[in-house]
């Protein structure tokens, strides 16, 4: 089929389809109000756009692993573990995402790389035993699950920034998980939000902005760039920075040991980084 032919084609089949717009307008105002029938088939219409926009199944495993799976699966966790215990497991993230940058983004870090990484992941999770508190077999399976999520979504998400930029990137991955996120949000909201202290408003804007977005524009442009192995390494900093602002902000102590082992751990980075 010529080119005019198949646009003669095209154009019939659109109108067509446009033809049943106004029996189904006609029949939609019969239950909806005209401004509601008007902003909803923009929202839903804006929502199949943005699935076929991008690449569909990769963008569901990025919104499965970092936008729900690991913020729900450590929210449930920490139900059972504390925090402290909780690092544990978050010294696995780093090599999680190392593993799965192999195995979805195509990396062959060498040998040397895969000994800084267990080292260091070894010494954040026994950093973080020394301090973890009890054991619980269901909070610790919820962690390594919210890991492994984590670690696929983290991988998964900085192969697709390769070829739609890191911004690009969550902010599918958010818009697709909207409808499911939204109807959650209404059915969990508080019956009154007038007893809500400042800081827990403080907390939800941080997380929401900072958390959920711009860290994640910086994260995968950076793993996109720098390598997913390699960069994913600087993860293992993260235990040890928060335990800083949490002094810092908080007035919490700050053990010796922590330093020595953040030490140890920033050395383990820069090898990883040298043979990424």
């Amino acid at each position: 089929m010529n080119r005019t032919a198949d646009g003669w084609t095209s154009g019939l089949v659109g109108v067509i389809i446009f033809s049943g717009s106004l029996p189904a307008t006609r029949v939609a105002v019969g239950g909806f109000s005209p401004a509601f029938l008007t902003s909803a088939r923009a929202v839903v219409a804006a929502l199949l756009g943005a699935a076929l926009l991008a690449d569909l199944g990769s963008l569901a495993v990025v919104a499965l692993g970092v936008v729900i799976g690991f913020p729900l699966l450590t929210a449930l966790a920490l139900r059972h573990v504390t925090s402290a215990h909780s690092i544990v497991f978050i010294g696995l993230l780093p090599l999680a995402t190392a593993l799965f940058g192999v195995l979805r983004g195509g990396e062959r870090p060498k040998p040397a790389f895969w000994l800084f990484s267990v080292v260091g992941a070894l010494s954040v999770a026994g950093f973080a035993s020394w301090h973890a508190g009890e054991v619980s077999p269901t909070g610790d399976l919820l962690m390594a699950a919210a890991v492994a999520l984590c670690g696929l979504g983290y991988a998964e998400g900085a192969t697709l920034s390769r070829r739609l930029g890191g911004w690009q990137v969550i902010s599918w991955a958010l818009l697709l998980s909207l409808p499911v996120m939204a109807t959650l949000a209404l059915l969990t909201m508080p019956e009154t939000l007038a007893g809500i202290a400042p800081a827990a408003w403080t907390g939800l804007a941080y997380v929401s902005v900072f958390s959920m977005l711009v860290g994640f524009v910086f994260w995968y442009r950076g793993l996109a760039l720098g390598g997913i192995a390699g960069v994913g390494q600087l993860q293992l900093l993260q235990p040890f920075l928060g335990l800083m602002l949490a002094g810092l902000l908080l007035h919490e102590p700050i053990a010796p040991s922590m330093v020595a082992v953040a030490a140890l751990v920033a050395f383990c980075v820069v090898g990883a980084k040298r043979f990424a």
